[in-house]
């Protein structure tokens, strides 16, 4: 019955309360108790890096249903478009699901619907990146944390034998809160030690504006005066590479990235890529899941919360901060390989095979 009182007062304005409360006892499961089962929204930004659907969505289906036999998850992909995910979250707080699990293509554009969420009696746990507006919980890793890791690994791989090495900068899309962390973490670390030749920003972390752009990059430059490549993640990592390989850059600068992707590490192990940061998925996802499980049943969110963050409007709210992890070809076996991301036979391809034996991979 409160889903569907939250159903009526977000639909007045199109229909009558009756047709609203008629249409709530068609929608959702049931419970054994014989209540309406809680129901979850889980919105995913985009398709375009691979963690959002061949990783999160399913930990997180996996780890709802384990806490909680009787809920339902209703997935949506905005596939990168800012209008669809905020006619993805009007949709969501019509239906009056319990809670919302969200992933915000644009945190700025989405706090209105976060707002509304909370005027319809709706918690939204902002996953992986801090979405803005009134959420009820945040779970993440440590963003900045993220950038100095990938500063750290760029300056061994160049060490000391450029006298003032010179870098471009592909960072992720500036909307993206999280990318806004990773630049600011990174650049704690390569200020004063490197020169930022040029630098990018990317809109919906495309692979292919990261190939434009370190296309410019080249010609403006030269390919001999670019000793480094910052990028945010694998996926510009990937259309970095791509651009240099296109120009005929060798040997290839080191290049990092993030997401541990199975593409990354083949890049890794070929020597394209110098390294990515491991962002272990299960345990994010395990905690995604306990809170939105927790937000569904009106049961309070510090019990999965391990601190708290400050949103942009101020307001504290349990968080759960997890640790990243540094991954170069030294270390795929103990960390990736260890934790069940990707296993040794995914990894190593047949071209691959000498350079896996040298890795430890076998």
């Amino acid at each position: 019955m409160k889903a569907c009182i939250r159903d009526t007062a977000a639909t007045l304005t199109a229909v009558s309360a009756a047709v609203a409360l008629a249409a709530c006892g068609a929608d959702g499961g049931t419970d054994p108790g014989g209540g309406t089962a809680p129901r979850i929204g889980l919105l995913l930004p985009d398709s375009t890096t691979a963690r959002w659907e061949a990783q999160d969505r399913p930990l997180l289906e996996k780890r709802i249903e384990a806490l909680c036999d009787t809920c339902v998850v209703e997935h949506a992909n905005a596939r990168g478009e800012v209008a669809i995910q905020q006619e993805q979250m009007d949709s969501m707080i019509t239906k009056g699901v319990d809670a919302i699990v969200l992933v915000a293509v644009d945190a700025k554009s989405l706090a209105t619907s976060v707002s509304e969420a909370r005027a319809a009696d709706i918690p939204v746990i902002a996953y992986d990146r801090l979405a803005e507006g009134p959420i009820s919980g945040y779970v993440s890793f440590d963003g900045v944390e993220v950038g100095r890791l990938q500063g750290r690994a760029l300056l061994e791989a160049m060490g000391d034998g450029v006298r003032e090495p010179q870098i471009v900068m592909m960072n992720g899309d500036p909307a993206d809160p999280n990318a806004v962390s990773f630049k600011k973490g990174a650049l704690s670390v390569l200020r004063g030690k490197v020169k930022i030749g040029k630098e990018y920003d990317t809109p919906q972390w495309r692979a292919e504006t990261a190939h434009m752009n370190m296309s410019a990059a080249i010609a403006a430059l030269g390919a001999d005066a670019i000793h480094g490549v910052y990028s945010a993640n694998d996926g510009l990592a990937a259309g970095s590479i791509s651009s240099l390989k296109a120009n005929k850059v060798d040997p290839l600068p080191p290049v990092t990235g993030q997401d541990a992707e199975l593409a990354a590490l083949r890049r890794i192990l070929a020597g394209d890529q110098y390294m990515t940061v491991f962002k272990p998925f299960g345990p994010e996802a395990a905690a995604g899941g306990a809170m939105a499980v927790a937000a569904a049943r009106r049961e309070g969110l510090d019990r999965v919360a391990t601190g708290e963050v400050t949103t942009g409007n101020g307001e504290k709210v349990p968080a759960v901060l997890l640790t990243p992890v540094s991954v170069t070809a030294d270390n795929i076996e103990s960390t990736v390989v260890k934790e069940g991301l990707h296993t040794v036979q995914q990894i190593c391809t047949p071209q691959l095979r000498s350079a896996c034996e040298e890795a430890g991979l076998t």
